[in-house]
């Protein structure tokens, strides 16, 4: 799947930046998210996803990070994945 600019929230982005467990936990979050593992969605959703990866639809994956919880969001035409708080969507 091709995932476009990878790009984060200020949000996200500030956390990061003062969080060494966020930043590893988020690592391995999007190392989840490339593997196909969406994370916290209803089966549903995880459903969705995985039809979107074929079909070219917007991928949204969840996942708590050190106890924060954060969405990944590929878009539609694969041309931006951004990293972001629930609250900032």
């Amino acid at each position: 799947m091709e995932y476009g600019q990878i790009v984060a929230t200020r949000g996200v982005a500030d956390l990061m930046e003062r969080d060494d467990a966020f930043r590893a936990a988020l690592a391995a979050a999007f190392l989840r998210y490339q593997a196909g593992d969406w994370g916290e969605v209803c089966p549903e959703d995880w459903a969705m996803n995985d039809a979107g990866v074929r079909d070219g639809e917007r991928i949204l994956a969840a996942y708590t990070c050190a106890g924060v919880k954060i969405w990944i969001i590929t878009e539609w035409d694969r041309s931006a994945t951004t990293f972001l708080f629930p609250d900032e969507y």
